[in-house]
């Protein structure tokens, strides 16, 4: 994969660096601690600029974001409302009114989310989809992503440059950094279940069968 990146931008330049991130925004998998100080480093190996490379990067980062965020936005309130409502949704201790909650609390609280997100593996990309539920205003997403785009893209893009040859060093430790997220965001995901079998799922099968 990295050698197909490699001639990739050495062939296209800016245009595959856009590219490469508009579908790290949309399929995570693809790494942008990879992409990222990569396009870096070929600056010192192509026609590329750095500050090209890292408006490249961070106009791929807004369109793959608001492709996201259109997902979101067919993920509606209602339709939502609706699958929760469902017999299978309810058993496992959800309940219709939980989606406004949730999207009501985006509202209030959640939308600077999507600006400190934006610098965050991992969960970077998937902050759009809520930001398009809520039906965030579109002017302060396109905003809040622009900036937290590119502050990330700017950074590992800088690394890369400045390492030179030594880029890969920039991408493990980024990846080491993209890691301990992963973990960290798995053992919330797992406390959260377990609150929400002591706190919903178990008192729902005490109810039904009593």
């Amino acid at each position: 994969m990295e050698a197909a990146f490699l001639a990739f931008i050495d062939q296209f330049g800016y245009l595959a660096v856009a590219a490469l991130i508009l579908l790290e925004n949309v399929f995570p998998p693809i790494p942008s601690e990879l992409i990222l100080p990569m396009g870096g480093f070929l600056v010192h190996q192509t026609s590329m600029a750095l500050p090209g490379v890292i408006i490249a990067a961070t106009a791929g980062s807004v369109v793959g974001a608001f492709i996201l965020y259109g997902v979101g936005r067919l993920l509606s309130r209602e339709r939502l409302t609706s699958f929760f409502e469902t017999r299978p949704m309810r058993l496992l201790g959800f309940k219709g009114n939980d989606v406004s909650s949730a999207i009501g609390w985006f509202d209030r609280k959640g939308q600077a989310t999507v600006l400190i997100c934006r610098c965050i593996p991992v969960v970077r990309s998937l902050i759009s989809i809520p930001a398009g539920t809520a039906k965030m205003n579109m002017a302060k997403f396109a905003l809040y992503t622009l900036v937290g785009s590119a502050v990330w893209n700017s950074v590992l893009c800088s690394l890369g440059f400045g390492a030179g040859s030594a880029w890969q060093t920039v991408t493990a430790e980024a990846e080491w950094v993209s890691d301990i997220v992963k973990y960290v965001i798995l053992a919330i995901v797992v406390v959260a279940l377990v609150f929400w079998v002591v706190k919903r799922i178990i008192p729902n099968l005490r109810e039904r069968r009593g």
